[in-house]
């Protein structure tokens, strides 16, 4: 055979090898419970023993001092802030944060005490209507399973503050919706306050003055513990953003707006 024909051959053998890798690599294998409620599937909890090991980038975003993709999502995300505007960007996959684990990208600060933390919160493609999330959330460590409070808008307009109990318990969470006259409006702001042991959630939906929403949880959080901001699409190998602006967190508590 001419060896220029050998070697032509062999190029476009490596060529499809590395296509075929790239392919693979770029469309991860999901679980079966891992993937999204439909009309013919029912999202489940993962395994009891399933885990995956939190990446965590110790480097300065605006306010927070790191960054996790906590549980370790299928496709790497990215982050981002403007300065000029205060606007964050977080781009991430995962699953869910429900249930006894979570995927998401998380920015955050290592606090203790009373906290006041808010922002106004925008998913940047405003379709679809899924059950993504964006939060606000106070975390005992960053491992998938911790023990947490979370603040959350989803996709569908609900507003939820969720808590994880204990490392590894199955989460619950107190929901609401708004209908009537603010029937398809989205919060435009969301906010979580940790006042000893009392966790509560604000809400301004328009841009009125933020407002206590339902009864508080309690929790107890030993100092120091993570507080920030993060992003799920819901969908556990794409990737989806959203966006935190005019952002207040404050180490006391009474000082949310």
């Amino acid at each position: 055979m001419n060896v220029r024909l050998v070697v032509a051959l062999c190029s476009v053998a490596m060529a499809c090898t590395l296509t075929a890798t790239a392919q693979t690599s770029a469309a991860p294998a999901v679980p079966d419970w891992a993937a999204p409620g439909s009309a013919t599937h029912k999202q489940v909890p993962p395994p009891a023993d399933f885990h995956r090991p939190t990446r965590t980038e110790n480097t300065p975003i605006g306010i927070f001092e790191g960054v996790s993709e906590v549980g370790g999502p299928l496709v790497p995300g990215s982050s981002s802030f403007d300065k000029a505007t205060g606007v964050y960007t977080v781009t991430s996959s995962g699953y869910n944060i429900w249930y006894q684990r979570d995927e998401f990208r998380f920015l955050w600060k290592r606090m203790s005490g009373d906290v006041s933390f808010a922002a106004d919160v925008q998913f940047q493609k405003p379709e679809p209507h899924t059950d993504r999330k964006l939060v606000l959330v106070l975390r005992q460590s960053l491992d998938d399973d911790s023990k947490q409070a979370v603040v959350a808008l989803h996709g569908t307009g609900m507003v939820h503050l969720a808590e994880r109990p204990d490392r590894t318990a199955q989460t619950r969470d107190l929901e609401y919706t708004f209908s009537g006259l603010l029937k398809g409006v989205m919060a435009k702001r969301i906010g979580i306050e940790k006042h000893g042991d009392q966790i509560h959630l604000f809400v301004s939906i328009q841009g009125e003055p933020m407002q206590p929403l339902g009864p508080p949880i309690t929790m107890h959080l030993d100092g120091p513990f993570y507080v920030g901001i993060g992003f799920c699409p819901h969908v556990a190998n794409e990737l989806d953003t959203g966006l935190f602006s005019n952002v207040v967190l404050q180490n006391h508590a009474d000082q949310i707006h």
